[in-house]
């Protein structure tokens, strides 16, 4: 729902700091699987119940999910980094609900699972509706430009992670944030399938 409008606000930034990466060496590659590798650490870290380092790490892995897109407007995008930044984002937010169900099985596991469940239902909806209108030329950039069509929503990636800083801040909150945040990503997902319903009629 605020991606769209956040986007306005980071890309200049972003932009300005990605034409330095560039600069310097790094590719936009390079700098999505270091956004892998600091999202992973953070579900890890909040295994171990180091919730402040886990924020710290989830903030640094979405900096980067951010600069690897600007340093590839700076030099080249290319489909296999905007595929790369896709499968890292999913590997990453799977990994921050699994920190939670692993750090307090029996206070977090089942809230866990049913946002697991709900991101896989609203993934599935994503990626179907942008195969979809790849295939019927349509396209839009109002988050920024991707290498797929991205549909909005509810809960969307700002969303996201401001329930995982708030569960990193306030850890035994995590139940009820999953839970309700559960309820917006069906949510979305179900509004997506209705309007993939209308859009790609026979």
């Amino acid at each position: 729902m605020l991606d769209g409008q956040m986007r306005t606000l980071i890309d200049p930034p972003l932009n300005a700091l990605g034409r330095g990466l560039a600069r310097s060496g790094l590719t936009a590659d390079h700098i999505t699987l270091i956004g892998l590798v600091l999202g992973l650490a953070a579900g890890l870290a909040i295994a171990f119940q180091a919730y402040w380092i886990g924020l710290g790490l989830v903030l640094a892995s979405r900096l980067a999910d951010g600069l690897d897109g600007a340093v590839a407007r700076a030099t080249q995008k290319t489909d296999r980094g905007g595929y790369l930044d896709i499968v890292c984002d999913y590997a990453f937010y799977a990994a921050i609900p699994l920190g939670f169900a692993i750090a307090d099985p029996s206070a977090n596991a089942v809230a866990a699972c049913a946002m697991l469940f709900s991101f896989y239902i609203n993934g599935g909806s994503f990626l179907g509706y942008a195969i979809l209108a790849e295939k019927h030329g349509l396209s839009t950039d109002r988050r920024g430009s991707k290498s797929l069509y991205f549909t909005g929503g509810l809960a969307e990636g700002t969303e996201t992670i401001a329930v995982f800083v708030v569960a990193c801040l306030a850890p035994a909150w995590f139940p009820w944030l999953a839970y309700g945040f559960t309820v917006l990503v069906m949510l979305t997902a179900i509004a997506r399938i209705l309007m993939a319903w209308q859009t790609f009629k026979p």
